[in-house]
């Protein structure tokens, strides 16, 4: 069996290729994730945090997948590569293996990531920003009298009536707002195929978006990853 990792910035999925079959194993803290809790054999990752990656690799042979590794799937030669993450590598390859191209995919996570590939399959770039949580985190941090509200808090229609319903208007209502503004941006340019969302977030922006995106098959940025480590998804997956 291959291991894939793909560790993000708050949780790591572990997840076993064999036979043909592509399994979630456990998901995990990325600040907790250790050599011993990886099964034997071959591994492949795509990681955005270094540290964890460099203590997995100073006990693991690990196949830790970039733009200049993954077998020509997609043509980054047009963007900075020296700081593209791993994620969105995976997205890119693996947006390209199940939608028509031109396509974009949103991945919404701790950070809110878009990826752009184009007819030709080369990644012409996307959009970095903070996820909903991050936003959440940093309000609370950079102010003394503000709290972290939950993720599920109401969302008001119309106006904030205490501080916690203001919070949620001014960071969701305004999260989706620019999700659906950067998305239009791209459609300006490029007549997409397909415009897709993945993450553990995504379920918020569908509600929002209800006729902006089509959701992404499960475990989407783990087949990306299992392609650019020169694995072969069987027709119909």
């Amino acid at each position: 069996m291959l291991t894939l990792l793909n560790i993000g910035n708050t949780h790591t999925e572990i997840a076993g290729w064999g036979n043909g079959k592509l399994s979630l194993l456990k998901i995990v803290p990325s600040s907790e994730l250790a050599a011993a809790d990886l099964p034997p054999g071959k591994i492949a990752a795509a990681s955005v945090v270094p540290d964890v990656a460099r203590q997995l690799a100073a006990k693991r042979e690990i196949n830790f997948i970039s733009a200049s590794n993954c077998h020509d799937l997609i043509d980054f030669s047009g963007v900075d590569c020296s700081t593209l993450g791993a994620d969105r590598v995976a997205n890119a390859i693996a947006l390209a293996h199940f939608f028509k191209l031109p396509a974009l995919v949103a991945d919404c996570g701790t950070a809110l990531t878009i990826e752009i590939v184009d007819e030709n399959r080369r990644f012409v770039g996307g959009a970095i920003a903070p996820g909903r949580k991050l936003m959440r985190q940093s309000l609370a941090l950079g102010t003394a009298q503000l709290p972290e509200i939950p993720l599920e808090s109401q969302l008001p229609d119309f106006a904030g009536v205490d501080t916690v319903s203001s919070i949620a208007l001014g960071i969701d209502g305004a999260i989706h707002a620019m999700l659906g503004a950067l998305v239009d941006k791209v459609k300006a340019h490029i007549e997409l195929g397909a415009c897709v969302i993945t993450g553990g977030d995504a379920k918020f922006f569908l509600e929002k978006l209800p006729n902006k995106f089509t959701p992404a098959p499960e475990l989407f940025t783990l087949y990306g990853i299992l392609l650019a480590a020169g694995e072969k998804i069987p027709e119909g997956i």
